[in-house]
């Protein structure tokens, strides 16, 4: 069976970036749909493929998922050899707790620093409430990374699904100049030099559609 990923703008998609990641990362053979979103047929498309009437969707022959953690999980169960949660059941406790917190929470980061490839980094005025979103973010990279460095580079050492979750993050920390301490850095220059991040960053630039609340 054959995959296909529905996925919006990659230049403001911050939820389509998560699963699309996880392929990527692991050489997964998959097609690409994309659907610009905001648009007035954008919705009877998204409905065509998922019954949520968002982005992102994967279809696997007759299998529908939608929801970005539920496609991570059914892919690293679909191909168990990509190891989506760490093997010890402590650290992979937390794996799910802090990609559960990213599913469902720092919803003032989300709202004030949309995600958008093609922005000039540069930092801008904040609510408060940003501000403690951002301290707690960078308290989750610092701990991970000291706690997990001398496996590898990321926030459980190896790759793993809460990575895919954060990346978007850290894309925001990037064009929003957003202050952070070493560690948390450290891993935002880890995920801003991944190939595959880098390729969807370039194809988010080339694309012409603008989406003026992300602006």
């Amino acid at each position: 069976m054959s995959l296909t990923l529905v996925i919006g703008n990659k230049n403001y998609s911050s939820w389509s970036l998560r699963p699309w990641l996880f392929l990527k990362y692991h050489d997964i053979v998959f097609e690409e749909i994309r659907i610009p979103l905001y648009r007035e047929d954008s919705k009877p498309k998204l409905l065509s493929y998922s019954p949520a009437g968002k982005v992102p969707t994967l279809l696997d022959g007759d299998i529908n998922v939608w929801d970005s953690l539920a496609i991570l999980e059914y892919l690293a169960e679909r191909f168990p050899q990509t190891q989506g949660w760490p093997e010890n059941i402590a650290e992979r406790a937390r794996a799910r707790s802090l990609a559960a917190e990213m599913h469902s929470g720092f919803t003032a980061l989300r709202s004030n620093c949309g995600m958008n490839c093609r922005r000039t980094p540069a930092s801008k005025q904040l609510p408060d409430a940003v501000y403690a979103d951002i301290e707690r973010i960078g308290q989750i990279w610092q701990q991970c990374r000291q706690q997990h460095s001398a496996k590898g580079p990321w926030l459980f050492g190896q790759f793993s699904i809460v990575d895919a979750m954060f990346a978007p993050v850290a894309l925001r920390f990037y064009s929003y100049q957003l202050a952070t301490n070493p560690e948390a850095q450290t891993y935002i220059n880890t995920v801003l030099e991944n190939p595959a991040v880098k390729a969807w960053i370039d194809a988010g630039k080339l694309e012409t559609e603008v989406i003026a609340a992300f602006e």
